[in-house]
């Protein structure tokens, strides 16, 4: 009951961050103004320390754009199509194996395991996309530093923050399925589902950020 209250709460919470996730910016400016001042609260601590990394990275992409080596095109929507790819593969499969394992079919094997059980696959893929999200999202930081964009400031970010927390919380709470049985599994399983809205969320504002500029 309380797994599936939390993702009441956090799928209100994304439809709220979404809205309007399409149109132009410059219709809700007074808005757009009020949730930048949000989020650039909810970063202050860390935006320092992550700007000063970023700074390490920057001036080689722009070398790169000077020269001609990295095109407009690949820098602004590079990082959105690299990860919109791990989404819609690793992502959805580990999600879909999720569920198949709550059904009981974990010990089958199909022709996504690649010779292993849906149970032994289903860890893989997840942890491996979660390496590509957060390898992907320092990316992401950087190519938005390169075009001249503030970062941490939209809300790509805080769905970001949102998704990556939600699958760090999923990576931890089988250690617990012995111990905690049923709830543990129960919460694993909701939570998950909750993560994927939160990832798909993450892609609509991604794409809203990208259309701003």
């Amino acid at each position: 009951m309380m797994a599936r209250l939390s993702i009441l709460f956090l799928s209100c919470m994304i439809g709220v961050m979404t809205t309007n996730a399409f149109v132009s910016p410059n219709t809700f400016s007074k808005k757009r103004a009020s949730s930048i001042a949000m989020e650039m609260s909810a970063f202050d601590g860390i935006k320092g320390p992550v700007q000063s990394y970023v700074n390490i990275w920057t001036p080689m992409f722009q070398q790169a754009k000077e020269a001609g080596l990295a095109p407009d095109f690949l820098l602004h929507w590079g990082h959105g199509g690299a990860m919109a790819t791990v989404l819609l593969t690793m992502g959805v499969i580990g999600a879909y194996m999720g569920w198949q394992i709550r059904l009981g079919n974990g010990n089958d094997i199909t022709s996504l395991t690649l010779g292993e059980t849906i149970r032994e696959a289903h860890p893989k893929i997840m942890g491996g996309a979660l390496f590509f999200f957060l390898l992907g999202g320092q990316g992401g930081l950087v190519l938005l530093d390169t075009q001249g964009q503030s970062i941490l400031e939209s809300p790509h970010a805080v769905t970001a923050a949102l998704a990556i927390g939600l699958m760090i919380v999923q990576a931890i709470l089988p250690r617990f399925f012995e111990k905690g049985g049923t709830l543990a599994r129960d919460a694993h399983t909701y939570i998950g589902s909750a993560t994927v809205v939160a990832l798909f969320a993450h892609m609509a504002t991604g794409i809203k950020l990208g259309l701003s500029f």
